[in-house]
């Protein structure tokens, strides 16, 4: 038990660490959330903006003659983006907001000071201490010159910037007529991800680190509660949560921990099943339809974190065999091993990256899918203007979805399965002895 809590406390604070912005309000996605985009001018510094009609907001509505127009892009990556604001329904919460700039210090405070809109947007409408809630994420006024304690946003455009002869996407807050340009927070990815470092850094509690307190505190209860009824009663029947869990836990330990590691098994049982049940469970939970959109195990973010844990525990508990393998193969010609020791090399970093990579993309297609196939509705309806074609759109889409719901259970038992066995493999053939 005390492995597995280690373990989980791992992934928070790796996450906290990183705080990747793969898919949240990148630069990628700044047009396709509704942003009004605006002629840039080349430099970071404010800049002036005539302030016009307010863009459409983050859930992909815009106006057009005075109807809303359905965004499906906008949409999905709104569901599947990390935001500031746990909503559950239509009702949103707001989370604390734990900010560090150099220039000023700390800053705490709740995210409802931004004053969020009430469309389930997360976005809004007052600049705090020079922050910004753009789109679900925080965001940090870049000149220092703006000093106001709060002020009021008249909206948030995107302009065309030319940073080392390369052009981009930028984000600037209209306030009092004057746009001024907006910071993303700062990465731990070295630009993996777009990200790197900012004016600030923030470790906020957002959607996905929400959905983790809950997911870890519901594990810890069932399995902490598992663990006394078998010592108060030792031998008996299994019964309650036991029922479920324990034929998991005996598939786990017979079918991945005892064929992969061998006599090491039960050392690095914990580790499996931790990363097994924690897995599953956010997969799972993020299929509870309006309860937080969570989707954890499809951020990179997420999945960074726990392939590293996975890493250095095969690195670190790797012997002499497994390093020889490696570095140098006895026994191969010379010239042979100039060209398998390098590919030898890059294994050792592809492994735990396709570990990333491979969780990150089956569950975020599932979610894209679902979106997709419910958007159908509103697409051939029309955004409500013509009622006939989306009741028919609703039979065909309602049914897929569900159709598409039923495999995704699938997927989440699957994925968290192949997580557990590969990082099993992985650490049986670090761990396994020289066969003569």
């Amino acid at each position: 038990m005390k492995q597995i809590i280690i373990l989980f406390l791992l992934v928070f604070i790796g996450i906290g660490k990183i705080n990747c912005q793969e898919n949240g309000h990148s630069g990628t996605n700044s047009s396709a959330v509704g942003h009004e985009h605006a002629p840039g001018d080349g430099h970071n510094h404010a800049a002036e903006a005539p302030v016009g009609t307010p863009t459409a907001e983050a859930s992909g509505h815009s106006e057009e003659h005075g109807t809303a127009k359905f965004d499906p892009k906008a949409t999905a990556f709104h569901h599947i983006s990390d935001l500031n604001v746990y909503s559950i329904g239509p009702w949103n919460f707001p989370l604390p907001c734990i900010l560090y700039a150099p220039a000023k210090g700390w800053s705490v405070f709740s995210s409802s000071k931004f004053h969020i809109d009430n469309a389930h947007h997360g976005s809004g409408h007052l600049a705090i201490e020079g922050y910004v809630l753009n789109h679900g994420r925080v965001n940090h006024i870049a000149d220092p010159a703006f000093t106001e304690k709060e002020a009021s946003i008249q909206e948030i455009i995107t302009k065309k910037e030319t940073v080392d002869g390369k052009e981009k996407d930028r984000d600037f807050a209209v306030i009092n007529g004057v746009a001024y340009a907006l910071d993303k927070p700062s990465t731990a990815d070295g630009g993996l991800f777009q990200g790197g470092i900012s004016s600030f850094y923030d470790f906020s509690i957002t959607k996905n680190v929400m959905s983790m307190i809950l997911v870890f505190i519901l594990l810890s209860w069932v399995f902490i509660s598992m663990a006394r009824q078998y010592k108060s009663a030792p031998g008996t029947a299994p019964k309650g949560a036991q029922l479920l869990f324990e034929p998991m836990i005996l598939f786990i330990q017979d079918e991945v921990a005892k064929p992969f590691l061998g006599h090491k098994w039960q050392r690095f049982l914990p580790m499996l099943l931790a990363i097994f049940f924690f897995v599953l469970a956010l997969n799972l939970f993020g299929q509870i339809p309006f309860l937080g959109g969570s989707n954890v195990t499809g951020n990179l973010s997420f999945t960074m974190v726990i392939a590293l844990i996975a890493f250095v525990v095969v690195n670190l508990n790797g012997n002499k065999h497994y390093w020889q393998h490696i570095l140098w193969m006895p026994g191969i010609p010379a010239w042979v091993k100039t060209i398998l020791t390098p590919v030898e090399i890059l294994g050792v970093f592809i492994k735990p990256l396709t570990l990333m990579l491979r969780l990150f993309a089956n569950i975020t297609a599932g979610h894209m899918a679902i979106l997709i196939f419910i958007s159908l509705i509103f697409i051939f309806g029309n955004s409500g203007a013509n009622l006939g074609a989306g009741l028919g759109a609703s039979i065909g889409s309602g049914l897929l979805t569900v159709f598409m719901m039923s495999i995704e259970l699938l997927v989440a038992v699957i994925q968290a399965f192949v997580f557990t066995l590969l990082t099993a493999s992985y650490i049986g053939a670090a761990t396994e002895e020289a066969h003569h």
